[in-house]
């Protein structure tokens, strides 16, 4: 048999195929958990607040002490 990649969802208790297609009972099938766009969207906003804490504190930035702090 030919691998082919097959549309599915987890409905909350079984993996169920989008669309209808003919397994034979024992077909060995690989499940690939693909991130979903809210994922992606976190990614998205990790990826900007690093980048703006990397524009925010340099590399040459000094090293401030408690005693630094004022009230």
């Amino acid at each position: 048999m030919t691998a082919l990649s097959l549309k599915a969802h987890f409905d909350g208790q079984h993996i169920t195929l989008d669309e209808p297609y003919e397994l034979q009972p024992g077909t060995p099938v690989t499940v690939i958990v693909t991130p979903t766009q809210l994922d992606l969207e976190k990614a998205d906003w990790a990826d900007a607040s690093a980048a703006g804490l990397a524009r925010a504190y340099s590399d040459d930035e000094p090293e401030y002490t408690i005693g630094d702090v004022k009230s």
